[in-house]
């Protein structure tokens, strides 16, 4: 059992030494006074993301983004010089949160601050970003309701529709799993799960959605 786990700890480190390795997008704005105060968003070139509303959030909200998607967002932080140039507008705006963006890949690591920029490919970035958060929102929103709340879970599954037809979600497939498990518990009202099932059909099969 020792020889075991001792091997198990091993391979842990080894994961993690091998994912720092592994080049990342980060992104965070810090906006005092709105809801949520703080967010940060972080992007592995492997696809993996995580969502924090803190900064020592010991429970993010993981997903895995497309391949495409991914290429997408590093491919703008390219363009942006991996953020090695200042992105802030030279024209007085009101402040909107201190928005950070940087790259890290092992050692190399830049980064840069600001609160509006004019840069079509920063706003791109930013837009990319925001919809990953908003996305962890309505999941977030989701798997409360489903669980503490039957009541709102209506609510929750109309906030996730919306945001659908928005364009506004990113990696819908992780809502699956959640989507599933309220269309076939008979706890939930009739309603609730019709609209369940058809959220999923909706992700599963895009091309197909009429409405």
């Amino acid at each position: 059992m020792a020889a075991t786990m001792k091997w198990l700890c091993l391979l842990a480190s080894a994961s993690a030494a091998l994912a720092a390795d592994v080049p990342r997008l980060f992104f965070s704005r810090s906006f005092p006074g709105s809801t949520p105060a703080y967010i940060q968003v972080t992007v592995l070139k492997t696809g993996e993301a995580e969502y924090c509303e803190a900064v020592d959030d010991d429970l993010p909200v993981k997903s895995k983004l497309a391949e495409a998607d991914v290429q997408t967002l590093f491919d703008l932080a390219g363009k942006l010089d991996y953020f090695k140039h200042p992105l802030e507008a030279p024209v007085k705006v009101a402040f909107m949160g201190t928005k950070t963006f940087r790259y890290e890949d092992g050692v190399q690591k830049s980064e840069v601050q600001f609160n509006y920029s004019q840069d079509p490919q920063a706003q791109a970035l930013l837009d990319w970003f925001e919809r990953i958060a908003e996305t962890a929102s309505r999941r977030i929103d989701l798997e409360r309701a489903a669980k503490y709340d039957h009541l709102g879970v209506m609510k929750a599954l109309t906030m996730l529709e919306g945001a659908l037809l928005r364009n506004r979600v990113v990696a819908p497939e992780q809502f699956l799993p959640t989507l599933d498990r309220v269309a076939k518990n008979e706890t939930y009202m009739h309603t609730a799960r019709a609209r369940a099932a058809e959220i999923a059909e909706a992700i599963r099969n895009p091309k197909k959605e009429a409405r």
